[in-house]
């Protein structure tokens, strides 16, 4: 009688063993990619090896002391590391596309800035050119007192090639000596129709150099 129940002890306590044995090698419920549920009998440990990753990354996932005591209950939700990972890959993304807008911005507002000081410098070069004139080289120069040929058209004027220079163009004439003399088209003549390198200045007889004749550099003003 003894023997029998004896027997019948071992057996209820390897069923009990088999039982318990089942219940701890059940795996965590998923729920999704990044999220299980804890069962029965699970642990850190269990639900690392089952996910393939480890019991340190399992808990740093969930914000658990590594290496620490890890009690977990049935129904409980636990983190896997891939949730992270997405996070991480995420923020690395939303910095990368701020990082290309920045750049993107500071190379826009470069080119604005040298677009800016191009047309500036273009704006400084056109206000020279109107201020020093445009210089048509070296000219013959000639002298006449319109007064002495019966015209009232003043002295202000000189005589040029209309195709050259028409009426009306404004000319700064520095002679060979340095004299700076100003004058506008307003006639053309002989000698300068003929020439189209030669101006006759209009001037007063009694001002008109004793050399008759000299060169000049001409600028348009």
């Amino acid at each position: 009688m003894k023997k029998v129940l004896s027997i019948a002890l071992l057996s209820t306590m390897a069923l009990t063993a088999m039982g318990a044995t089942a219940k701890t090698a059940q795996a965590a419920t998923t729920i999704d990619s990044t999220h299980v549920s804890v069962e029965a009998g699970d642990t850190y440990k269990s639900i690392a090896a089952a996910n393939g990753i480890t019991v340190a990354e399992l808990e740093q996932a969930n914000g658990r002391e590594i290496g620490g005591f890890d009690l977990i209950f049935p129904g409980e939700t636990i983190t896997l590391p891939t949730a992270q990972a997405t996070t991480q890959t995420q923020s690395t993304q939303t910095q990368s596309t701020q990082t290309t807008q920045a750049a993107t911005t500071n190379t826009t507002q470069a080119a604005q800035t040298q677009q800016t000081q191009a047309t500036t410098q273009t704006q400084t070069q056109s206000t020279q050119s109107s201020t020093t004139g445009t210089s048509h080289g070296t000219f013959k120069i000639s002298f006449y007192d319109p007064a002495v040929l019966g015209s009232n058209m003043g002295y202000g004027g000189v005589a040029a090639n209309l195709s050259v220079f028409p009426k009306g163009t404004q000319l700064k004439i520095t002679l060979a000596d340095g004299t700076v003399l100003y004058r506008t088209v307003n006639d053309t003549g002989t000698f300068a129709y003929s020439n189209p390198q030669q101006l006759d200045v209009a001037m007063p007889n009694a001002q008109i150099p004793s050399y008759g004749i000299t060169s000049a550099t001409v600028e348009v003003i």
